[in-house]
């Protein structure tokens, strides 16, 4: 992974080389405290640990009583989702992976509809056994594979905590169960259990995935100016300190799309606390360049601009036309058109004042990929040591739980109280 941040320097918000010196002190004291939680296994830092702690062969173990499967169903939410969706996504596999991350009826009814359910294999996770949402659609889907005649218990993977709900189901049912590691939020499990179970069940080499995480481990280092995700870490940091509390983060490749979504999580729950944070917001180039970069370019200058690119990329030849206009992109190829528009979108924006930061990996692969999301974690680690924030908590996220809970009778909880309290301004339609 490399990272440009050359253009976040003299920009509306932006930096200077000065103040990126000045804080590469910060930066070195943060990767003391970093280092010292990975060395202890303390909780949150131990996600850093994966590529070296997680353990394939158990991954392998668990997944092998499914033999050829069709299709993967993983049902989970957030952290024990989007992880797995973005390798899924990222990479081509003969096994389709589907996703119920949502508990919309409409949504849930016609995908099991659509589903080989005798061919497919269901990996239910969640660390507590007790995720309302995922519980629900689980139980949805057992009940539609016991409908279809689909022996469930044959067909379904839980990963899981050391107690809990799913846990005693495992043990009661004797199903294939990873664990859950401990010491790791949810949005920073993807190269754990968490994340792999799937990328195995379709066929991907998830050694290399955990080696790209260890050449991202590799490369974190006490200065900014030698460790690329650091450099991007610590530039979120001080262009938000200076009021871009908007992040765009814009893959240029369809399969990096999912990626996105993922950071969204991990950058949002991770560092919104205390009146502090930077927004992610989700584009996909060039896609977005017809819709989203009109504001990026030229509305309020609170926004950086984060590209996302492999540098290597399949290629398709586009045809030579007799279309008047047209003949400049015969001869050429869909793979440079779309560097071109890269290049464009990166120059429009500077030339515009709006921070922009590059990132790039070689390709879309394993390798590369293990290394882009370890590299956006250990940013994320260091951009809340820097903003002093609880990076690995989500309070916010709990109350919403409890509120929910309590409102289905799942218990008492005052956060449900707070729904009675709701002020009214109705506008109806006539």
């Amino acid at each position: 992974m490399n990272v440009d941040i050359g253009n976040a320097l003299g920009t509306t918000p932006g930096l200077t080389e000065d103040t990126l010196e000045r804080l590469d002190g910060r930066v070195a004291d943060a990767h003391e405290r970093i280092t010292a939680g990975m060395v202890d296994d303390e909780f949150g830092y131990a996600s850093l640990n994966l590529p070296e702690t997680a353990d394939p062969d158990a991954i392998r173990a668990a997944v092998a009583p499914f033999d050829d499967p069709h299709a993967v169903l993983t049902v989970g939410i957030g952290g024990s989702a989007l992880g797995a969706a973005t390798l899924a996504d990222a990479l081509e596999s003969d096994v389709d992976a589907y996703f119920l991350d949502n508990v919309d009826p409409d949504h849930v009814r016609a995908l099991l509809a659509d589903l080989p359910l005798e061919d497919v294999v269901v990996n239910v996770v969640s660390r507590s056994g007790t995720t309302a949402e995922t519980l629900a659609n689980f139980l949805v889907v057992r009940e539609a594979m016991t409908d279809a005649g689909v022996d469930w218990t044959e067909r379904t993977l839980v990963t899981t905590g050391e107690a809990g709900n799913l846990r005693r189901l495992a043990e009661d049912h004797d199903l294939p169960a990873l664990d859950v590691p401990e010491g790791v939020p949810g949005r920073f499990s993807v190269l754990s259990t968490v994340g792999l179970a799937v990328a195995t069940l379709q066929g991907h080499d998830i050694e290399a995935v955990l080696a790209g995480g260890r050449d991202g481990m590799d490369a974190l280092s006490g200065s900014l100016f030698e460790s690329p995700a650091y450099a991007y870490g610590a530039t979120t940091y001080a262009l938000a300190e200076r009021g871009a509390l908007t992040n765009a983060v814009m893959p240029y490749a369809e399969s990096l799309e999912t990626f996105a979504e993922w950071f969204a999580q991990l950058w949002a729950e991770s560092l919104g606390k205390d009146g502090l944070g930077q927004t992610p917001a989700r584009a996909l180039g060039a896609t977005d360049q017809h819709s989203q970069l009109q504001l990026y370019r030229a509305g309020p200058p609170d926004k950086l601009v984060t590209l996302v690119r492999p540098t290597e990329r399949a290629t398709t030849p586009i045809p030579e036309t007799e279309l008047e206009g047209l003949a400049y992109l015969g001869g050429s190829s869909l793979g440079d058109l779309l560097d071109a528009e890269f290049d464009a979108t990166e120059a429009s924006l500077a030339a515009a004042g709006v921070p922009n930061l590059r990132v790039e990996i070689d390709r879309v692969d394993e390798r590369n990929l293990g290394e882009l999301l370890y590299g956006m974690e250990a940013a994320c680690v260091l951009y809340g040591e820097l903003a002093s924030v609880s990076t690995f908590t989500q309070p916010a996220v709990e109350w919403g739980k409890n509120a929910a809970r309590g409102l289905l009778g799942g218990g008492e909880f005052a956060e449900a109280e707070a729904v009675d309290d709701k002020r009214e301004l109705r506008v109806e339609s006539r």
